[in-house]
C-alpha cells in the first residue's frame, strides 16, 4: 500500500509538473506571438541597419563596388589619423557646449516668465513654440538674411549704427559656427520651454506655502528651494534631448556653409554625409557613424548619471 500511495504520488507530481510547464509554453508562446512583430520591426528598422553599419565599417567596401574586403580596425586608424576628422569632432563639441547650455537657460527662463504671468500665456507659449514647428531650411536661410548678411543683416546694421566694425558672420572662420548655433538655440528653446513648463506644472502648490513658511519668501528663495529641486526629472530630461539634438547639428550647415569657410563648420553629420554620398566611401563613413553614435551614448549616459544623482523625484 506505501508503494502504491508513492507512486500514486510521484505520477501526480510529474502531471503537476508537465501541466506547469505546458502552462509556460502556452504563456512564452502567446507573448512571443503579441510581441514578435515589434521584435522584428525593431530589427528591421533599428537594430538590423545598425549591425549593418558596425559590420561595414571592418570592411574597404565603397559605395557601387560588387566585393569588399575584411580589413579590420583600418578605417578606425584611418580616422585617428585623419586631421578632418579631428577638426570635425572639435567643431561638434564646440557647438554642443555653446547651444546646449544657452537653450536650456533660456527654455528655462521662457518657462518661468510665462507660469509667473497672469495673462496672455498661450500667446506666448505659441510664439517660443512656433520656431519648434518651423521647418529649419528655410528659416536658416531667412536668418542668413536677416541677420547674418554682411550689408542689410539686422546685426550689421545695428553694430554700423554704433560705429563698430562689421562682420560676414558666415564667411567668417571665427564667427560661422557660433553664427550658426544661434540657429540652433532658437530653434530649440521653444522645445526646453514646453518641457519646463510641463515640470512647473507637476509641482504641488503646497511646497511653496511649506516654504513660505519657512522664510523663503522671494522669488529667488522660492526657485531655488522649491523650483529647481524638483524640476530634477525635467531637467535631466532636456539636458539629455538638447545633447543629442545638438550633436545632430547638420541641416544649417549644408544650407548655409557647406562646412566651410576653411572646415571651420564641418561638423561629425557633414562629414559622415560627405564620406558616405559625397565620395562614396561607405565603409569609412560606417566607422565615422559608430564613432559619432558611440560617442554620443557615452556622453548621455555620463550625463544622465551624474545629473540623475542630485535629480529630487517628488
Amino acid at each position: 500500500m506505501a508503494e502504491l500511495a508513492t507512486a500514486r504520488h510521484r505520477s501526480s507530481a510529474s502531471s503537476a509538473s508537465r501541466r506547469l510547464i505546458g502552462r509556460w509554453v502556452a504563456e512564452t508562446a502567446t507573448a512571443w506571438s503579441l510581441a514578435g512583430p515589434a521584435v522584428a520591426l525593431m530589427w528591421l528598422l533599428l537594430l538590423g541597419p545598425a549591425a549593418a553599419v558596425v559590420l561595414l565599417s571592418f570592411t574597404d567596401w565603397s559605395f557601387g563596388q560588387p566585393t569588399m574586403s575584411w580589413i579590420g580596425l583600418g578605417n578606425f586608424r584611418e580616422m585617428v589619423a585623419d586631421q578632418l576628422f579631428r577638426t570635425s569632432f572639435l567643431n561638434t563639441l564646440v557647438y554642443v557646449a555653446f547651444t546646449m547650455p544657452l537653450s536650456v537657460l533660456l527654455g528655462l527662463g521662457a518657462a518661468l516668465l510665462i507660469e509667473s504671468g497672469t495673462s496672455g500665456r498661450g500667446f506666448y507659449r505659441t510664439v517660443f513654440f512656433l520656431p519648434v514647428t518651423a521647418t529649419l531650411l528655410p528659416m536658416a536661410f531667412v536668418f542668413q538674411f536677416a541677420y547674418f548678411h554682411p550689408t542689410v543683416g539686422i546685426i550689421n546694421q545695428t553694430l554700423s549704427a554704433f560705429g563698430l566694425p562689421t562682420r560676414d558672420w558666415l564667411r567668417d572662420p571665427d564667427t560661422a559656427l557660433l553664427a550658426l548655433g544661434v540657429i540652433g538655440i532658437w530653434q530649440s528653446v521653444g522645445l526646453n520651454m514646453v518641457l519646463f513648463l510641463a515640470g512647473l506644472k507637476g509641482i504641488p502648490k503646497d511646497l511653496y506655502d511649506a516654504a513660505a513658511l519657512d522664510g523663503a519668501d522671494g522669488a529667488w528663495e522660492r526657485f531655488r528651494r522649491v523650483t529647481w529641486p524638483m524640476l530634477g526629472p525635467a531637467t535631466l530630461f532636456v539636458l539629455t534631448v538638447t545633447a543629442i539634438k545638438s550633436f545632430q547639428v547638420f541641416d544649417t550647415v549644408i544650407a548655409l556653409t557647406q562646412g566651410g569657410p576653411g572646415n571651420a563648420t564641418n561638423v561629425l553629420l557633414f562629414q559622415m554625409y560627405q564620406e558616405g554620398f559625397s565620395f562614396l566611401r561607405s565603409a569609412y563613413a560606417s566607422a565615422l557613424t559608430c564613432v559619432f553614435l558611440l560617442f554620443v551614448l557615452v556622453l548621455t549616459l555620463l550625463q544622465v548619471v551624474l545629473v540623475d544623482r542630485k535629480t529630487h523625484y517628488g
